[in-house]
């Protein structure tokens, strides 16, 4: 096991109830705290990660670690034990925050607030957004029986947890084919909005390269010859110099970015604008975000705009969603 392959995942129990990820620690791990690598490793939050310790659920070298602040050594063996939503089952969940900007037969179009994932996967078993939607759409549970993953009924695409904005969800077969369809073909329109670190200096740009999982760190991607293809446009929509935070205004130079997808890889927006010195505002994994901008967790990426072709009818339709409160307000303070 090499800890430059990533974490090794393999399923527990009768039901997969658990799933243990293992992995060797890379340099870049090196006296990290375990609780803050293993919400890296796994994506679960800090506290579920203290959980898993307290638990016994968390061993290096074959040891259970007594503490979560214990720092990681290099070259260890890392074992996180992860409780997991059974693979054939999905429960409704009618707390799921988010809101249905197009309701259709075929599909529905929804917004997603930051902090909530899109469907189950290690450490976040329930309280998804596809839990929130079978809920609301039973329809949609039935996807998952044989048409695609029974966990992930009907999603095309994704958003990461910490951004917001709009998402495509099938609701029959035939839509759930057509719309993967598109996104292989790239005709689907998705355009984010973004603050990023630093001024750019270009008013457009192309950030046309490969992406593939980091050789450093297990848990990051990176512009890598060995990925695969990826390629972000941007355009500059204004230059700032003060962001208003949780702790008030901040002066550090940031830029306004309308991104479009023209290919969807995992974190695609966030790797792309780091690789050229402008990681977003907000996201400690790719950069140094500033403090006392955003809470913890929250990027400044926001999926603004959706076009789709029409799955039944063939006709162009797209929606858009405004920037949501907490990233409107980190821009209000103009300079005069």
């Amino acid at each position: 096991m090499k800890g430059a392959d990533g974490p090794r995942r393999s399923p527990r129990g009768s039901a997969g109830e658990v799933e243990t990820l293992a992995l060797t620690v890379p340099g870049s791990l090196d006296g990290v705290r375990v609780d803050r690598a293993v919400a890296m490793v796994t994506g679960v939050t800090r506290s579920v990660a203290a959980e898993l310790v307290a638990a016994g659920g968390v061993r290096v070298d074959g040891r259970p670690v007594g503490a979560r602040s214990t720092p990681l050594v290099a070259g260890t063996e890392l074992c996180v034990e992860v409780p997991q939503a059974k693979a054939d089952v999905l429960v409704p969940d009618p707390a799921v925050p988010f809101t249905v900007v197009h309701e259709d037969p075929a599909f529905v179009v929804v917004d997603k607030p930051a902090g909530v994932v899109v469907h189950p996967g290690a450490g976040h078993p329930t309280g998804t957004l596809i839990a929130g939607l079978v809920h609301r759409y039973p329809d949609i549970a039935a996807l998952g029986q044989g048409t695609c993953d029974p966990r992930r009924p009907g999603v095309v695409h994704r958003i990461d947890r910490g951004t917001s904005g709009l998402l495509v969800v099938a609701r029959t077969p035939d839509a759930y084919r057509d719309l993967v369809r598109q996104m292989g073909a790239r005709t689907v329109g998705r355009r984010y909005l973004a603050v990023v670190a630093g001024h750019v200096a270009d008013t457009r740009g192309v950030v046309d390269a490969p992406i593939g999982r980091s050789t450093r760190s297990p848990v990051l991607m990176t512009v890598s010859a060995a990925g695969r293809p990826a390629r972000t446009t941007y355009e500059v929509l204004e230059r700032l110099d003060v962001l208003s935070g949780v702790d008030g205004p901040t002066a550090v130079p940031a830029t306004l970015l309308s991104c479009t997808l023209d290919t969807g890889r995992t974190h695609q927006i966030r790797v792309h604008l780091s690789a050229i010195g402008h990681p977003v505002v907000g996201d400690d994994r790719y950069g140094r975000p500033p403090k006392g901008v955003l809470r913890p967790g929250r990027l400044f990426l926001h999926a603004a705009q959706l076009a789709i072709d029409h799955p039944v009818t063939g006709a162009r339709v797209a929606w858009t969603s405004p920037l949501p409160p907490d990233l409107a307000a980190v821009i209000e303070a103009r300079q005069p």
